[in-house]
């Protein structure tokens, strides 16, 4: 049996975090999960995402709550020299520096990323932005409904023959937060080896771009621009929703053998020239869809799922969020985690030795600036903070 430890894999390591909303917040809670300290500052006004509900609990929407677990709160006034000043005494003893300032900010305020280098020259600097610096939109502010947009997420998204949409959860960020935290876990490797911090950036119309698979292969490739196309897979056939008696079935049906089940399953031909291989398939997609859907009107979605994978197909039901929730899988996966009142999103990634834990609910807004005061020794001029 492997013996787990009450230390996480970051632990001893200090985040300063002064990024807001989602994707800067996302990767410092997937730091402070294991093991990082992580020091959140809030602009005198709080991180926006605060008023982002309902619902709500205390002072804090539901959208603040699942990005800020594990994170101590204080509220800083970056615009006076006094709270730069408080910035600058935390970070003589941070590893990493978490921000998501527009372009230009800190070097207004005498504090850019060179100036950080040289005063810090440890430092993790981890910037997430929307464009990056440089190029044609260097600078700009990123959004992550308006970069779906840009990089052409949106395009593949939605009904065959229909508008583009939106896809349902911040994506972008998600996995821009996901790519800065890698970032910082890169650097801070590196710097075990040379002794020298780095600056990391992560900007969400890149990670966008990075999320067009396999539309950019195919593209390269000198495939058509793609449309929308429903829940279809734009390379592999049957690889959709289908309708059952009672719901619907998405079916991931990957190569021949497993096609070959599929129609056992379902007692349909398994033989038939038209679907032999994956590019025949794909060539007669509305009459396998016929086909296929005709077999599983006679079963509830549920249950054919459950034959199908005891038999080597890969599927699943469609699901709402309230039946996953309750599902016991996810409850055996330990996906859903309780700090007193606090309920939030367990973290994906598991280390058998140095699990995440889950130490402490988001911070109510600038609720652990007197122990910082006391902490770091900020009593002189500490005029820069703000207090509840």
């Amino acid at each position: 049996m492997t013996e787990t430890t009450s230390k996480g894999a970051l632990d001893g390591v200090l985040v300063i975090d002064a990024s807001r909303v989602l994707g800067g917040p996302y990767c410092g809670q997937i730091l402070a999960d294991h093991g990082a300290r992580v020091i959140k500052i809030e602009p005198p006004q709080g991180d926006e995402t605060r008023l982002w509900g309902p619902p709500f609990q205390g002072d804090a929407a539901s959208y603040f709550l699942g990005l800020n677990r594990n994170k101590e709160g204080i509220a800083v006034d970056f615009s006076r020299p006094e709270g730069r000043e408080i910035l600058l005494a935390l970070l003589e003893s941070a590893d990493v520096f978490l921000e998501n300032f527009k372009t230009g900010t800190l070097e207004k305020w005498g504090i850019g990323r060179e100036e950080l280098r040289r005063r810090f020259p440890r430092l993790i600097h981890v910037r997430v932005s929307g464009f990056g610096e440089d190029g044609p939109y260097g600078g700009r502010p990123g959004y992550d409904a308006a970069i779906q947009a840009l990089v052409g997420l949106m395009s593949v998204n939605g009904e065959a023959g229909g508008a583009p949409v939106r896809m349902g959860v911040p994506v972008v960020d998600m996995v821009t937060g996901l790519n800065a935290a890698i970032g910082c876990l890169l650097a801070l490797q590196e710097r075990a080896r040379s002794g020298k911090g780095q600056f990391v950036e992560a900007a969400l119309y890149d990670c966008g771009f990075s999320l067009m698979h396999p539309h950019l292969p195919n593209l390269y490739l000198g495939a058509p621009v793609p449309a929308p196309s429903g829940n279809a897979h734009p390379n592999i056939t049957p690889y959709d929703t289908y309708r059952c008696k009672d719901g619907d079935i998405f079916l991931a049906v990957g190569n021949n053998g497993q096609f070959a089940k599929l129609c056992a399953v379902l007692g349909l031909p398994g033989d038939d020239a038209r679907y032999a291989t994956n590019a025949l398939r794909k060539d007669n997609r509305p009459a396998l869809r016929e086909m296929l859907e005709g077999a599983l009107a006679a079963f509830g979605a549920e249950e054919i799922a459950e034959r199908l994978i005891t038999s080597g197909v890969p599927c699943a039901p469609v699901r709402t969020l309230d039946q996953v929730v309750a599902d016991p899988h996810t409850a055996a996966r330990g996906m859903i985690v309780d700090i007193g009142d606090f309920r939030g999103t367990a973290s994906p990634i598991k280390l058998d030795r140095t699990p995440a834990t889950y130490r402490k609910a988001p911070p109510a807004f600038a609720a652990d600036t007197d122990a910082v005061v006391r902490e770091f020794g900020l009593n002189g001029d500490d005029s820069g903070l703000v207090r509840k």
